[in-house]
This record gives C-alpha cells, sequence and structure tokens, in this order.
C-alpha cells in the first residue's frame, strides 16, 4: 500500500527545485495523459536538494491522490534531475483495507466439508496427547507413548468450545428452548458425552428433531422431546345430535 503523503508549507532553502512546477509537469507525461494531471497542489521537502512535486489526480475514483514528481539536484548546480515519478494517497486518499492473511481472515462459516485446512503446529487449543490428564483423558488399559492420540484438546480449547456450544443455538437462549415443554436433560433421545462434558452437554439421537447428531446442552429444548405430544385440537363449534321429526311423513309417489 503506498504511502500517504502530507504537502509541506513552503520549500524551505530549495527555491531552485520548488521552481520547476513546469518541468515536473512536463515529466508526467511519460506516465499518464496530460488530461488526467490537475493543478499544482504544493511540494513535500524530502531532504537536502530534494523536492517532491505534487499535481492533483482527476482520474475517476481517484479522488484525494496525487501525481508526484520527486526532483534533485547536485551541489552547486540548477539544474534539476528526475528521481521518480508515481501516484499516491493524500490525507483524505480512499484507500483499500490492510491485507489480512488468507488464515487469519477465514472464518469457520467459510469451511466447507470437502475444504482441507492447513496444518497448524502451535495451535494453543490443543496440546501433546501424552500430556492429557484427569477425566477427559483417554481411558487406555495398557497405555504406552504413542499408542494415544498425538495432539488433543488443551484446557483452552475444551473452554472455547463449551463457551461456543453454549452461547449458540445450541444452548438455553433459543426460541426453540423457549417454546419447548421440558429440557434435553429429561429426554430419552439425549446421549450423554463422557468427560467434564457430561455434565453440561449431550448429543442428540432424534432423527425428526433438527439437532439430529448434534451437541445440545442440557437445558436445551426443542419441539421433539421424547415425552412431548401436541395438544389435542379443539372443536370450531360444539356437536349435537341430529334432530328427528317422527310425527312427520313424506308421501312418496309410485311408479
Amino acid at each position: 500500500m503506498p504511502e500517504r503523503i502530507e504537502l509541506s508549507k513552503g520549500p524551505g532553502k530549495e527555491h531552485i527545485l520548488a521552481e520547476a512546477v513546469d518541468f515536473a509537469r512536463g515529466a508526467l507525461d511519460e506516465l499518464t495523459r496530460p488530461e488526467s494531471v490537475g493543478e499544482h497542489v504544493g511540494v513535500v521537502v524530502e531532504g537536502d536538494r530534494v523536492l517532491t512535486h505534487c499535481f492533483a489526480c482527476l482520474l475517476p475514483g481517484y479522488p484525494g491522490w496525487f501525481w508526484t514528481v520527486t526532483l534533485a539536484r547536485i551541489p552547486r548546480s540548477k539544474r534539476p534531475t528526475i528521481n521518480e515519478m508515481s501516484l499516491r494517497p493524500g490525507p483524505d486518499a480512499h484507500l483499500a483495507p490492510d491485507w489480512v492473511a488468507w488464515a487469519d481472515r477465514l472464518k469457520p462459516s467459510d469451511v466447507q466439508s470437502t475444504d482441507r485446512l492447513p496444518y497448524v503446529e502451535s495451535d494453543d487449543r490443543l496440546q501433546a496427547g501424552f500430556e492429557e490428564t484427569g477425566e477427559d483423558a483417554d481411558q487406555l488399559e495398557d497405555f504406552e507413548l504413542g499408542i494415544g492420540r498425538e495432539r488433543v484438546l488443551s484446557p483452552k480449547g475444551r473452554d472455547e468450545a463449551f463457551a461456543r456450544w453454549y452461547s449458540g443455538e445450541h444452548g438455553p437462549d433459543n426460541q426453540a428452548t423457549r417454546s419447548a415443554s421440558a429440557s434435553c436433560s429429561t429426554c430419552g433421545f439425549l446421549m450423554r458425552m463422557d468427560g467434564s462434558a457430561r455434565t453440561v452437554f449431550g448429543v442428540c439421537a432424534n432423527e425428526w428433531s433438527p439437532f439430529d447428531g448434534k451437541v445440545v446442552s442440557l437445558d436445551h429444548g426443542c419441539g421433539s422431546h421424547s415425552q412431548t405430544d401436541v395438544p389435542g385440537q379443539k372443536l370450531l363449534w360444539d356437536q349435537t345430535s341430529p334432530v328427528i321429526d317422527e310425527m312427520d311423513l313424506d308421501v312418496l309417489a309410485a311408479e
């Protein structure tokens, strides 16, 4: 991204280069069309005997940008020479946002099931498998180094996952839970998880539930609870027995 320029209030002691406005404008003919170069708006003093002339840019889509021509001269010489020419943004120019690496701008919602993610060796959500202890550790009767998983969830990774699940649509704060008649903790379709997640989460095993095969909190709920039934529908009117007048006869003509 080009560096923004700040115009100087004056040329300082460098009047020879500051007066070479027409020379600088003529040099821009090799860089752009003359009609894209506007008025001379100022100078930037770069150093001893080095000065940059700035011209307004008239190209569409470049408001606040300047054509710049950097001039220099050798000591005791009045002849300017061109160092460089460029198109540079001013203080009020619109610039593209800073570039963000692909690995930093990628979001979980951008990843499809067939996409392959790069290996991250220093992922702080994971730790070496042999460091896993406590109730979340793999239970192996004959454990030897190298038999278990190479990396497992670290406490930080577990806490982040639990917080993400609980605060999302599979937690208690959603319309499905508010409309449910009972929580998942009392549902026969709930499969409890192992380890520390067992006290908070389970997996739904009801194919008629929108959460089938997904992690849900124990205080989550939906309309597919194993003990839930639809309420009986009320009749629109009271049904009465038909009225029959047995004293009235209809006489039909014989054929």
